[in-house]
């Protein structure tokens, strides 16, 4: 493989092998734009949660429904709770056999403070099953 030999009287032949460096180059580049550049695509979300279309789920365990309005009150199965009560409910729910699933509602004002209070909560009593219910999506 010699590229440039000093013997000129040798015949030109053609080169058969293909340099590919600057083309391992030029990717190492783009991979290395595209690494730096692809958090700035994740950081501008517009959020409007509430309203979801997917199969209603069949009940086959005891449930207990969780709302908080946008005022932030909470309320245990359509009946509102004051102080303690919360925890307390939890708590007994968490030591049922089988433990109840808790179907949690926030209104669409609901700070994500109060829903994420109410979260912690029952992850502290040992409440393990947790779903978010939602309104169907509107068709147009």
């Amino acid at each position: 493989m010699a590229f440039g030999a000093f013997n000129h009287h040798r015949q030109k032949e053609a080169m058969a092998d293909i340099n590919v460096t600057p083309m391992v180059d030029v990717m190492l580049v783009l991979l290395v734009i595209f690494i730096l550049s692809a958090p700035m695509f994740t950081n501008a979300v517009s959020l409007d949660l509430p309203k979801a279309k997917a199969a209603a789920v069949q009940q086959g365990t005891a449930t207990v429904t969780v709302a908080i309005d946008a005022a932030g009150t909470v309320f245990w199965n359509d009946e509102a709770l004051q102080g303690d009560e919360l925890a307390q409910r939890l708590a007994a729910a968490a030591g049922r056999s089988p433990q109840p699933e808790l179907q949690l509602r926030a209104d669409r004002a609901t700070r994500y403070e109060a829903v994420a209070q109410l979260m912690a909560a029952a992850q502290a009593q040992g409440l393990t099953k947790l779903v978010f219910v939602t309104d169907p999506k509107e068709t147009q």
